[in-house]
């Protein structure tokens, strides 16, 4: 991209962000963008390509914090219109001094006014330079890569390694990143190397743009590649073993540090996120760190009290004594039964007590639940509820 590009492009309004938008505010906005116009989702479709393209470029401005500040305070400075066509045209662009220091060209003190201190190259770094002098390409971190997994419920609770399968850009393997067939590529003549060339914009200052005749790569393929046609560059396939923690939730977003692309020019990988969902279970559910259940158990057992069995995930079943007249709904507690939290403990198990009523009664218990009801007399469990609805 070239210092015009730089400065005049407003990168926040391609990212839909406003200009203090917290880090994770920009990155959460490059993602979503990202998805939406990824070449794979938008086969053929060349305007998805290019704005996917300047998004890309938006947020390897912004979502680096170094290069965000440089941008700023050059918006800030020239203002989004800053540069001027120099008289020479043919895509030169000058600016006055003038405008920098606030006073006539060359006038301002010696070392910058306006406590610049060490110059403009103290200010945006890399993108002007003094004297002509070029710099050589910096290293580039790799882009994060989203992805998702589907896990079993058990899976989710006791953790589990899964497969993921992810397209991501890397060096071409077809000629091991050098853009080359032979893998012989020459140094370019007019950056010599360095990727980047000057150009005069007056008062003794330079301007600094990637080379247009090797792309910034510093190198020239005598013969390019046909897999990367001379870029260096191709979508990679590959599988990684992930390692997904015990007790995730679902919906939870994961963050593998440097699982990501691979970066270049000896840069470091960016980061994989994986957004995990998790399978219901015909059985189980979940409550934060705890599991729950419902158990049924007869109507003898809720009114007379006893030991009950009570299934656990993965594990032998628990026994809990059920006290007498223990009311359907009534939720009981085992410790130690639920998922796994981050400290290596587990949650509890829920189990919730639902009194099951038989859908057919054989003589014997009809016989006995009428001596019951004979034996109960008019005892209505619902006298309570009304005398509290007539004080209403």
């Amino acid at each position: 991209m070239s210092t015009k590009d730089f400065i005049e492009k407003d990168y926040y309004k391609v990212l839909g962000v406003p200009k203090d938008a917290t880090e994770a505010e920009i990155k959460k906005a490059y993602r979503k963008l990202a998805r939406e116009f990824h070449p794979d989702a938008n086969k053929g479709d060349t305007r998805a390509e290019e704005r996917f393209k300047d998004v890309s470029e938006a947020y390897d401005v912004l979502g680096d914090a170094k290069r965000r500040k440089e941008y700023d305070e050059a918006r800030a400075l020239f203002g989004s219109g800053g540069f001027r066509p120099g008289p020479g045209g043919g895509g030169q662009f000058n600016f006055d001094l003038g405008d920098l220091f606030g006073g006539p060209q060359g006038g301002g003190p010696q070392g910058g006014a306006g406590g610049f201190g060490g110059g403009l190259g103290d200010v945006f770094g890399g993108l002007f330079n003094r004297g002509g002098a070029t710099t050589r390409t910096a290293p580039r971190r790799g882009q994060d890569i989203d992805s998702e997994v589907t896990l079993s419920f058990t899976e989710a609770v006791s953790g589990a390694t899964v497969p993921l399968r992810m397209s991501s850009s890397a060096a071409c393997k077809a000629c091991s990143g050098t853009g080359d067939k032979n893998g012989t590529p020459r140094v370019c003549p007019t950056c010599v190397g360095t990727g980047q060339v000057s150009r005069g914009g007056g008062g003794g200052f330079s301007l600094t743009d990637p080379c247009m005749d090797c792309k910034g790569r510093g190198l020239i393929a005598q013969d390019p590649c046909q897999v990367c046609r001379g870029s260096g560059r191709a979508t990679s396939q590959r599988t990684m073993q992930v390692r997904i923690p015990a007790g995730v939730a679902d919906g939870q977003r994961i963050r593998l540090r440097g699982k990501g692309a691979p970066g270049e020019r000896g840069g470091p990988n960016g980061d994989l996120y994986v957004v995990v969902h998790v399978d219901t279970h015909p059985v189980f559910g979940r409550r934060g760190d705890n599991l729950t259940i419902t158990v049924p158990v007869t109507f003898p057992e809720a009114a007379l009290g006893g030991e009950i069995k009570v299934p656990t995930l993965g594990g032998t079943p628990v026994t809990l004594k059920l006290p007498p007249g223990t009311p359907s709904g009534r939720t009981m507690r085992a410790r130690g039964k639920g998922a796994v939290r981050k400290d290596g403990t587990r949650g509890d198990l829920l189990v919730t007590i639902e009194v099951a009523v038989p859908r057919e009664l054989d003589d014997a218990a009809r016989a006995a639940l009428e001596s019951y009801r004979a034996a109960a007399g008019d005892e209505d469990p619902r006298t309570a509820l009304f005398e509290a609805a007539k004080g209403e």
